[in-house]
């Protein structure tokens, strides 16, 4: 006979199980990855999911972003657009697609510098380097302004004619640097660590034009930020355009819009500088003709009061004489004014009698018992006028008064209903009528409706 060798079992998958054993051996073992690529085959259907694909020059992938992470999106995604997304790496079992499933999403290229210049910005804010505390005072009139930036460039020829406009007389020392490009942060940093060494300015500017993001980029780099903290002379920045902010901006002393406003921030008007002058000088020279005047009328004054010996006790014993004779008028006076005092008390002593009293109080008496009758005449008057007034006010709209103008009131004899329209009784009813004087019993014939 011959010999068979066993044959082992064999294990066996369904699609469903391998799908899933698959899917499940990709998730445990990638966690979230970033993934940069193109967007291609976008769609968006009614649940609001976006399913797309990402590739670059080799490869692409299947990506699936859900309704409630596409929400946070703050662009919109398009065909062609280069994104940086966060994935989870997994399985559709259905197809047996290999895809992402996108956690976060955003623009790479520039939103990649974007999301480093946020990184950067907020990380030097915690350290406190944009703190108001650490920034240096601009000088009013600094006697000699260094600026940093290319020598070629547009910045330095604005800088320049804004400061040949406006004062001239302010020396301007050229620090060449470049202002983009590898390495230009560093070569950035060494020329302000230079001119802290040479002390040859009391404040930097650090100028460029404007540009894209990558083209200031050097403005925005660690490096340069904490050489611009660490300068003993004060940096104003003026980078770009109005709308560009970099990190430099935040760490200098002061920041300046565009170049020229930086100029303008730096240096005076010099038809002002001139006005005040004149103004401070024909103020010096007033205040010192004052000061003459005084300082020759004290000289004066002083020699005024230079007296010998003699006259001067002569003045003194004139003065004791005329003191004496102001105290004896004073004495008298006082006396005087006592003596008025006892003959005022004593009069007002007679007048409080008790037979005065009684005379005053009893022509008082009179005087208020008259006032009471009078009030009391006046006020039954006020009443009975008062009275008349109302009772004409009443009759006037007394109903009497409208039923002795013509007027009647009717009513049904049988239930004795007030009428007001005549489709309210029937013919043959009774109806009575009241008149001013008197009342009339009636059947009626007819009735008519306007």
């Amino acid at each position: 006979m011959q010999d068979f060798e066993e044959t082992p079992l064999r294990q066996v998958f369904s699609v469903s199980e391998l799908s899933g054993a698959a899917r499940k051996l990709l998730e445990d073992n990638f966690p979230l990855i970033w993934v940069e690529g193109e967007i291609s085959n976008l769609a968006q259907p009614a649940s609001g999911h976006l399913y797309f694909s990402l590739k670059d020059p080799s490869a692409q992938l299947r990506c699936a972003m859900f309704r409630m992470r596409g929400r946070l999106l703050d662009f919109k995604p398009e065909n062609g657009q280069q994104v940086l997304v966060r994935a989870k790496v997994s399985l559709y079992e259905a197809r047996g697609d290999f895809q992402l499933i996108i956690e976060h999403m955003e623009e790479a290229g520039d939103g990649a510098l974007r999301r480093e210049y946020e990184a950067m910005k907020r990380q030097l804010r915690n350290e406190g380097l944009f703190e108001v505390a650490h920034k240096q005072p601009i000088p009013e009139l600094p006697k000699q302004i260094g600026v940093l930036t290319s020598p070629s460039g547009a910045a330095i020829r604005d800088i320049l004619s804004v400061l040949k406009r406006r004062f001239p007389a302010i020396p301007i020392l050229i620090y060449p640097i470049p202002v983009q490009g590898q390495g230009a942060a560093e070569k950035i940093a060494r020329a302000i660590e230079l001119a802290n060494i040479r002390r040859e300015c009391d404040v930097l500017l650090l100028s460029r034009g404007g540009g894209s993001l990558e083209d200031l980029w050097a403005f925005n780099e660690e490096v340069l930020a904490r050489a611009v903290f660490k300068s003993r002379i004060p940096v104003v920045s003026a980078v770009g355009h109005e709308v560009d902010f970099t990190i430099a901006d935040f760490v200098a002393d002061a920041r300046a819009p565009t170049p020229s406003a930086a100029a303008e921030l730096l240096s005076q008007d010099r038809q002002e500088w001139l006005a005040r002058l004149n103004s401070l000088q024909r103020r010096l020279f007033a205040s010192m003709q004052n000061r003459l005047r005084q300082t020759s009328q004290q000289l004066d004054w002083l020699s005024r009061r230079l007296q010998s010996p003699g006259q001067r006790l002569a003045r003194i014993s004139s003065r004791v004489n005329e003191l004496q004779q102001r105290q004896i008028t004073a004495l008298r006076h006082l006396l005087r004014r006592r003596q008025d005092k006892l003959l005022n008390l004593r009069a007002r002593l007679m007048q409080q009698t008790p037979a005065q009293r009684v005379a005053v109080l009893h022509e008082r008496y009179n005087h208020l018992h008259s006032r009471l009758e009078r009030a009391m005449h006046e006020r039954l008057q006020d009443s009975t006028q008062r009275l008349a007034t109302l009772g004409h006010a009443l009759d006037t709209v007394s109903p009497l008064a409208t039923l002795g103008r013509g007027y009647a009131l009717v009513q049904r004899v049988s239930d004795g209903e007030l009428l007001r329209d005549a489709s309210k009784i029937n013919t043959g009813e009774q109806i009575q009528t009241r008149l001013a004087k008197g009342s009339l019993l009636c059947r009626v014939e007819s009735s008519q409706n306007d």
